[in-house]
């Protein structure tokens, strides 16, 4: 094992950066931050306060590389890239993991500029190791939905979804969020909520999402990762209960065949049981 931290002499270096904790950073990404010709950061202010307390002198340049404007900074890295060292960093966490960086990577790719790997901190793997919950396999989706329509669309797809999901989620939109879910998902549905973790008040809140969802009510502070355990076998629904939202369908002018067909599709169940089931529920 190489005990010294070794760094390319050019290229593209995605580093992650402490969630919180700065004693999470690296050897490696301490050294890179010293020796970067470009550090890419999503907040330069944040980035300069992490070398500060890490006691590490910024020698290169520093520049923003948020949202709005980094498909503007592709080509400029991509050239600092070609003859010396770019740095790219979030604010916390991994980069291109729902923030900024993909643009960049992805054209270092396509130009033959060689793209390395700090490894490090992860809100993701770390809320999933803490959960407790049945995670050997997972989906990431990302921050939840923010709006009504798309957010119970996105979890009425994971009711046969037999990974766990991880995402992120705002601690005003989260008490809704855990509503929704339990409506949809089932309140028995385990789940854990994970907050500012590896920060001071670091908390796990584990439960069903129906508890989970009072809880939140009470109101909750920091970045937010949640995790939701997957369906299990037991939890396969009858065709039968969903007959009602067919004819919610159905009554907004759906044809019966097509109703049933959006349904199943949606909840992952036979097309043919649920009009059969629903043929029955007309009869009856």
């Amino acid at each position: 094992m190489n005990a010294q931290p070794s760094l390319p002499s050019s290229g593209l270096i995605i580093a992650a950066t402490p969630l919180g904790n700065v004693a999470d950073a690296s050897e490696r990404l301490k050294a890179a931050l010293g020796a970067a010709d470009v550090i890419a950061a999503e907040d330069t202010r944040r980035t300069r306060s992490l070398a500060t307390a890490l006691g590490v002198e910024i020698r290169g340049k520093v520049i923003s590389n948020f949202d709005h404007n980094e498909a503007s900074r592709v080509q400029s890295l991509i050239d600092a890239a070609a003859h010396g060292v770019v740095l790219v960093v979030s604010d916390a966490g991994m980069p291109l993991v729902s923030d900024p960086g993909l643009a960049v990577v992805n054209a270092a790719h396509d130009a033959g500029v060689s793209v390395t790997c700090l490894p490090g901190p992860s809100a993701v793997p770390t809320a999933l190791a803490l959960s407790g919950l049945n995670v050997g396999h997972f989906i990431f989706d990302g921050f939840a939905p923010r709006k009504t329509g798309p957010r119970r669309e996105w979890l009425s797809s994971l009711v046969g979804e037999k990974r766990a999901v991880c995402f992120f989620e705002s601690p005003h939109r989260l008490a809704e969020t855990l509503t929704v879910a339990a409506e949809i998902l089932g309140s028995e549905r385990r789940a854990a909520v994970c907050r500012e973790l590896s920060k001071t008040y670091e908390e796990v809140k584990r439960g069903g999402l129906g508890d989970l969802a009072q809880w939140a009510e009470e109101g909750a502070r920091g970045e937010i990762t949640v995790v939701i355990e997957g369906a299990t076998q037991a939890e396969s629904l009858d065709p039968a209960d969903l007959v009602p939202k067919v004819h919610v369908l159905v009554d907004q002018g759906y044809r019966l065949k097509d109703a049933c067909k959006e349904v199943a599709g949606t909840y992952s169940v036979p097309t043919r049981e649920l009009y059969d089931a629903a043929l029955a529920a007309r009869e009856s």
